[in-house]
């Protein structure tokens, strides 16, 4: 496809100053580059989060992550007239105010700002360089000419930290050529550079105190911060004249903004034609979202690869959530090659036929606390070649994994992870958390999940098909082993997890007998490619689970009416992991719903109502963070969202969702 007939980007998601500053400040916007590295903040122009900044570099790609530059505070001045076009949160303040003289935020390839200053009219655009720890900030002002001051605010801390003024510290600048270089020497922190071709800088450091980020303050946070600035830049500017700010990690990085942006708006648009010239607006806007998830891992003395980063602002590459999201975000929008990245990225680090839970956040280090992680490795390599026909990639790496996994977990690995006399999966202890409802509170295990895990046996059940299937042509002993272990499984699993009082699925088999709290889990023992059950029963399971868990941004993890269902998510930490899996809902779990749904129920009614129950995610990328999907939501209506604003597996199950719905509604027609 050529560039000519590339099918245009989504139209931007515009935000207009109007709105009220709640409104604004709710609304967040995110850019990211091949790092890891990000820039983030609200449609206000004003930063809400710790982890809202102009720069968080990646400094051990994809972590190790810092707040290099929280903000740029810009004064206008025309005549005798200085305009502030900054807006920072104070305790009970804003100061200033610059919100008032936003015209519109507009969620471009480049995020744009546009505001009005009497006469003038001032565009900021904010560019993450491709593969550097670097960002540009460019101003272009229409309108007359005028004086523009920038005072860029450097806390030079880890993303996960706040700067305070009274902590050790020795804030310095030094003047370089075009600019200036900051570094805090106690801490020894990495340097950031500072330069412009156009503006001067003129030193005048000081500290600002007590900025305010109501989200962490939600949360249940420390919610102030003191920040330093070394001083400003400033250019006079004439009318339709340009100037730029670059700043960077540890040494000066140009970033060409016309050519960055061209490439980065190239790489966009073979994204929304990756799903069709057909595809709606928000299918498109969706495949386009998935850009910022993709990103390379660095490695000692090795090559980097491709990995997924879990969510954004604060989640790195973890293993469960990767080959949940890698079918939407990769095999969907055609990249095979970087599909193949991420496969060899995670079995470097195999351990004990266990593919790792997550790397670390400081380190190249693994962790291995997951008993799903692996399974879900062995479902992605399956649908990897089903979309690619690529067997020689299954032959040299994955097939070979695959077994892997599954001769560790029949014989013991980690956690206790085996395979028990009924053939069933176990593993875990009530001191650990290895599925993916793993809150915990210090010792205290919120959902107690070990043991035998329905979604974990349904992933089991059809792992061993799918290793039967893909054998069977190569070794016909070894395939028929592996189905005739299938159906040991497929029997025990009946026999262990069919609830027929309420014709559903146990959540978890213990050694205190069966949880029978209704929880979504069950529904992967109908939309994985091979379920364990009868057709009478996976319609009963759709029906159930339809009525019972279905809200319009995906499905609750507890049924309302259990006792221990919680509302709402949000305040302390304790508040919100207590309702993290016991009610809250979560966006990923719609694409196995409607996978499953469109197995069981079939017919234009059924196609429709499909469609119908994933209207609502086209107004959710307008109202959260801007052409993204949250993690989660409230488990009550209004279903306000919560959690990772940008979260890989959201965007990835959702898009896969509406294209499982446009496959339907094509085979309807045929």
């Amino acid at each position: 496809m050529t560039a000519e007939s590339l099918p245009a980007l989504p139209p931007p998601i515009v935000v207009s100053g109007q709105e009220s500053l709640d409104s604004l400040l709710s609304k967040e916007w995110l850019i990211a580059n091949r790092l890891g590295a990000y820039a983030s903040s609200t449609a206000a122009g004003c930063n809400a989060r710790r982890y809202h900044a102009l720069l968080v570099a990646a400094t051990a790609p994809p972590v190790g992550r810092m707040v290099m530059l929280s903000t740029v505070m810009e004064q206008l001045t025309c005549g005798q007239t200085t305009y502030h076009l900054a807006t920072n949160e104070f305790s009970g303040a804003f100061s200033p105010l610059g919100a008032v003289h936003l015209v519109e935020y507009r969620d471009e390839v480049a995020p744009t700002f546009i505001y009005r200053a009497g006469p003038l009219t001032l565009t900021k655009e904010i560019l993450l360089a491709d593969a550097a720890n670097a960002v540009a900030v460019r101003y272009t002002l229409r309108g007359g000419q005028a004086s523009l001051s920038l005072w860029p605010f450097t806390p030079l801390r880890d993303f996960h930290h706040l700067r305070k003024v009274h902590q050790p510290h020795q804030m310095m600048f030094e003047l370089t050529e075009g600019g200036l270089v900051v570094q805090d020497r106690i801490r020894n922190s990495p340097a950031l550079h500072l330069t412009s071709k156009e503006a001067k800088f003129e030193g005048r450091p000081q500290w600002w105190y007590q900025f305010h980020y109501r989200i962490d303050a939600s949360r249940g946070q420390d919610s102030f911060e003191d920040l330093y600035t070394p001083g400003f830049f400033r250019i006079e500017l004439a009318d339709g004249q340009s100037c730029q700010l670059n700043a960077s990690l540890a040494e000066p990085v140009p970033v060409g903004f016309a050519t960055t942006l061209d490439l980065r708006r190239r790489r966009l648009e073979e994204l929304a034609a990756s799903v069709g010239a057909d595809a709606d607006e928000t299918t498109r806007r969706l495949a386009v979202a998935t850009d910022a998830f993709v990103v390379q891992r660095s490695f000692p003395n090795a090559p980097s690869s491709a990995t997924i980063v879990a969510g954004y602002p604060w989640f790195a590459d973890w293993g469960r959530d990767a080959f949940i999201a890698l079918p939407g975000l990769l095999l969907c929008t055609g990249r095979f090659d970087l599909a193949r990245q991420v496969f060899r990225t995670f079995t470097l680090h195999l351990e004990g036929g266990m593919i790792p839970n997550r790397f670390d956040d400081y380190s190249f280090s693994a962790h291995y606390n997951s008993i799903d992680a692996s399974l879900w490795f062995i479902l992605a390599a399956d649908a990897y070649v089903r979309a690619s026909g690529d067997t020689a990639f299954w032959d040299d790496l994955l097939g070979p994994t695959a077994h892997a996994i599954l001769q560790a977990y029949q014989n013991g690995t980690l956690f206790d992870i085996h395979a028990d006399a009924d053939g069933l999966l176990m593993g875990g202890s009530p001191k650990t958390q290895l599925t993916w409802m793993d809150a915990a509170l210090g010792d205290e295990v919120v959902t107690p999940r070990h043991g035998k895990a329905v979604e974990i046996n349904a992933l089991w059940y059809a792992a061993h098909r799918i290793l039967a299937e893909r054998t069977r042509g190569h070794d016909a002993g070894a395939a028929n082993a592996l189905d005739h272990q299938a159906d040991l499984i497929q029997t025990a699993f009946r026999a262990a997890f069919w609830n027929p009082a309420f014709r559903c699925l146990y959540d978890c088999i213990s050694e205190t007998g069966p949880d029978d709290a209704f929880r979504p889990n069950q529904i992967y023992a109908v939309a994985l490619p091979y379920s364990p059950l009868s057709d009478e029963q996976q319609a009963a399971i759709v029906r159930a689970v339809a009525q019972r868990l279905l809200t319009p941004c995906g499905l609750r993890t507890l049924a309302p009416e259990d006792r221990r269902y919680k509302r709402r998510y949000g305040g302390s930490c304790e508040n919100r992991d207590r309702a993290y899996h016991q009610g809250t809902v979560w966006s990923h779990l719609m694409g196995a719903f409607i996978e499953a749904y469109l197995k069981v129920e079939t017919g234009p009614e059924a196609v429709e109502n499909a469609r119908q129950m994933l209207v609502a995610f086209a107004g959710h990328l307008h109202e959260a963070g801007l052409g993204q999907v949250s993690e989660i939501f409230d488990g009550d209506p209004p279903h306000h969202p919560a959690g990772c604003f940008a979260q890989a597996w959201s965007v990835a199950e959702v898009l896969r969702a509406k294209l499982l719905v446009r496959q339907a509604q094509r085979n309807l027609k045929t």
